[in-house]
This record gives structure tokens, sequence and C-alpha cells, in this order.
């Protein structure tokens, strides 16, 4: 049986996406606490989001949302990492989100300093997996927005970040320049 260079590529790029989701999964968290989600778009789907990016640049005028959008339809894949946000019940002792404890956070409706933290572990653990799989990628948040617009995760996610993937003979997320 034959299998062409596409196939290949794309089934890598593939490949790669899910063991980046398994990192991010197993990434550690903070107490415990397990508010992470991920995904992985390809095809329309993955095409529909950088139609989404591409609006929002418009909207924004933020030219380097139009040149991600050009990034994403560039690669095989896109892995999304998001998280929920919650407190980790870690009371006085903490103070990180600048409010008197979990529950003076959750009534300000503040930001626990540890869903960030998390994310950007898991985010870590990602492009770990990818750099060690060889394919090429890169931490997009515009890519992320793009995804809560378009509420593909659900409305308890609350940050996204999104990892384009690409299997190709030079990286499309190098030597970028505004698309305008």
């Amino acid at each position: 049986m034959k299998y062409t260079q596409q196939t290949m590529e794309e089934q890598a790029a593939l490949e790669a996406a899910a063991a980046m989701c398994a990192a991010a999964r197993t990434a550690p968290k903070a107490k415990g606490v397990d508010l992470l989600h991920t995904m992985v778009l390809t095809g329309e789907d993955k095409d529909a989001l950088a139609r989404s990016l591409e609006a929002l640049g418009q909207e924004q005028k933020l030219d380097f949302y139009l040149r991600d959008a050009q990034n994403l339809r560039q690669a095989q894949a896109v892995v999304l990492i998001g998280t929920q946000e919650g407190q980790r019940g870690l009371g006085e002792s903490c103070g990180y989100c600048h409010f008197a404890g979990c529950d003076g956070c959750a009534q300000a409706g503040g930001l626990c300093a540890f869903d960030p933290m998390d994310l950007g572990i898991a985010l870590g653990s990602a492009a770990a997996i990818a750099a060690d799989r060889r394919v090429d990628t890169r931490i997009m948040y515009s890519v992320g927005k793009a995804a809560l617009a378009l509420d593909l995760m659900g409305p308890q996610v609350k940050m996204i970040v999104a990892i384009p993937v690409a299997v190709q003979g030079k990286s499309p997320f190098f030597d970028r320049k505004k698309k305008t």
C-alpha cells in the first residue's frame, strides 16, 4: 500500500495533536483541581475558526489577527486548550488574586491566579510534545479568542489558547509579516 506525502503529513499532524492533548490533560494542576479542556480542529472546522479570527481582526482593526488567520489556514490541525474559572480553596494563605481569600475573589468576580498558571503549564507540556514530534507549532492567543467567540468549548470555558500544528518543508509560523 502506498501513502502519499500529504497523507503521511496530515496523519503526523493529527497524531501529534492527540499527544499534545494528552500532555495538556495530564499536566500538573494547582491543588489537583482539573478545569482544563482540549479540542482539535481540522478541515472545514479549522477554516471556520480562521474566518472567525479574520472577522475579529477586521472588526477590531488588528492586522496580526489577519496574519494569524492565514497561518491557521496553512496548518493541518489546531489544538485548543482552555480552562474554566474557579477558586482552588486555598483561602487566606494564597492572595495571588489580590482578594481576601477565595471567597473574596469569587464574590468580586475575580480570577483565580491558578487558572492561567495551569493553562500555561498545559501549553508548555503540549508544546514540548510538539517539539519532540518535530512538528511546527506556534502558541496563539488570537486564535483562542476566535474560538471563544464561536463558543467552541462551551460556555464554561473562559480562556482558550490555540496551537496550530503544521508538517511542511518550512514552518509557516516564522518569517511572518502582518497581512494587510
